[in-house]
């Protein structure tokens, strides 16, 4: 058969994936989106409604990538003309003298990110459904909030498609020859590329390992909770509460992040920023013991911090995760075949940062000057992931 030949081909339609490709369609790259399932899925990391934006992080090179996702959102808004962006303020949350919190609370001064220290009495007059114990700390990162995610991808998706970019999904990538063109062969087609981007979430480690690279990639199927008052309007706090995210609290090793549900009206996500190693082939499977431990130390952080809260969820769902050991990005070429482009590890805190992350893609991708110092997500940093050629 005549085979399509493009410029680029991303292979994975999350929003990683999808800005990457978003971005070279606006460089003029002739380019191809591939996604394995039927579009929209819930099967990766990128469904769901909300995700927190925020610029309250530890890394610096996070916080300063977000100065340019917040415009880069904008900009998609604009262009889609739908609203994606809700600022409701982000609380951080911990135990006085907590490291993390520190370092957040110091970049964001450095960076000038307007912020506020909030004191136990603040706390109390603003929130009053939260009860944080004495010797417990918290801010507010004022220009946090949700991001709109599902919407988000669809505009993404949509506006790609309209700059001439073509979406194959329930296509899946069956084999890739490295070469000056690439192959791709998928269950029903064959293309060429001068060079692809792989962002497949969950699925990285099958596409990359028949390439000789095994990643220090870690799938983690993560219990998303949502939460309803004990009494309907009593507690005030589905009014009140922005988003949040505690550090250790409560001698938890995990964070636990919060915000204020679309999904379910009159319910609150609150959910773990971990979970338990899954294959996210049978990312479905009824939830294993580990995971109603996640729930049942879920279930005492809202009794002892959001005791207006039923301590049950009222609703569990699932999703995928894939993390590398430092949770840090993993934004490089393949190690012998440049023209390979490789996006992965993104979970828990990625979405936000995904418009910049795709142009840092696109730019590896097309080989031009990168936007950001890219030594944070080099595979360098992990030991010996080549494997002997096959």
């Amino acid at each position: 058969p005549g085979r399509t030949k493009y410029d680029c081909i991303v292979i994975g339609a999350g929003i990683q994936g999808s800005f990457t490709a978003y971005h070279l369609a606006k460089h003029r790259k002739k380019t191809l989106l591939l996604e394995q399932f039927p579009l929209p899925h819930s099967r990766g990391s990128s469904h769901g409604q909300t995700r927190i934006i925020r610029r309250a992080y530890a890394e610096h090179f996070y916080t300063d990538m977000m100065e340019e996702c917040y415009q880069l959102w904008a900009e998609l808004e604009k262009e889609s003309g739908t609203q994606l962006y809700r600022k409701t303020g982000l609380l951080v949350l911990a135990k006085s003298g907590n490291e993390e919190y520190e370092t957040v609370c110091k970049n964001m001064t450095e960076k000038q990110i307007p912020w506020e220290n909030l004191s136990p009495a603040e706390m109390k007059v603003r929130y009053p459904g939260l009860f944080l114990s004495p010797g417990e700390v918290a801010c507010c990162d004022i220009n946090g909030g949700v991001l709109y995610a599902d919407k988000a991808l669809r505009a993404v998706q949509m506006l790609f498609k309209q700059m001439g970019g073509v979406i194959r999904d329930g296509e899946k990538v069956m084999h890739i020859k490295p070469g000056p063109v690439v192959t791709v062969t998928t269950n029903s087609s064959i293309y060429e590329a001068d060079g692809i981007v792989i962002t497949a979430g969950p699925w990285a480690q099958k596409v990359l390992r028949p390439l000789g690279l095994q990643l220090p990639l870690k799938t983690l199927r993560i219990n998303v909770c949502y939460w309803r008052e004990k009494i309907p309007g009593k507690s005030g706090i589905l009014q009140s509460l922005p988003c949040f995210l505690g550090f250790n609290l409560n001698g938890e090793e995990h964070e636990v992040y919060g915000l204020p549900s679309q999904e379910y009206p009159g319910l609150i996500k609150i959910c773990f920023h971990g979970g338990n190693e899954a294959d996210p082939e049978e990312r479905d499977l009824k939830v294993q013991n580990p995971e109603i431990q996640d729930i049942a130390k879920l279930s005492s952080f809202i009794s002892r911090y959001i005791p207006g809260l039923h301590p049950r969820p009222a609703v569990v769902e699932q999703c995928m995760y894939t993390n590398t050991p430092d949770e840090n990005f993993i934004l490089d070429h393949h190690p012998l075949h440049k023209n390979i482009v490789i996006g992965a590890g993104f979970s828990g805190h990625g979405f936000k940062l995904s418009p910049v992350v795709g142009k840092i893609l696109s730019e590896l991708c097309t080989g031009e000057k990168e936007s950001y110092d890219l030594k944070p997500f080099r595979i360098s940093r992990f030991k010996t992931p080549l494997k002997a050629a096959l």
